[in-house]
This record gives structure tokens, sequence and C-alpha cells, in this order.
């Protein structure tokens, strides 16, 4: 996720939103859908869902 967090402001207006297992975007014209494709191929799945279920509280 530092990867995304450093290129962020490259790619979109205003200052990210980010929690610990989400993003959040306050306007549909603001989302960096490109930006969002890249960070897709760079996490699997299974990686994914591991880092969420490490984040979460039980």
């Amino acid at each position: 996720m530092n990867w995304f967090v450093s290129e962020y402001p490259k790619h979109a207006k205003g200052k990210l939103d980010m929690g610990k297992s989400c993003i959040r975007f306050k306007n549909l014209k603001n989302i960096p859908f490109e930006l969002l494709g890249t960070l897709t191929t760079k996490i699997t799945v299974d990686e994914w869902i591991a880092k969420y279920e490490s984040e979460i509280k039980r």
C-alpha cells in the first residue's frame, strides 16, 4: 500500500482518505480508475484477504 499512497497524489485531486482495509471516495468524478486498476495487479486476492483479516478486530 505504500506504493499506492505515494502514487495517489499524482493521479487524483484532494487528500487520500484511506482506512486499514478501504479507500473512501467522496466524489465519483475524482476516482483514479487507472491507478486502482494498477493497484489490483500488484496484490492477489489471497494476499488481500490475509491483509484484511489481519487488520480487522475480532
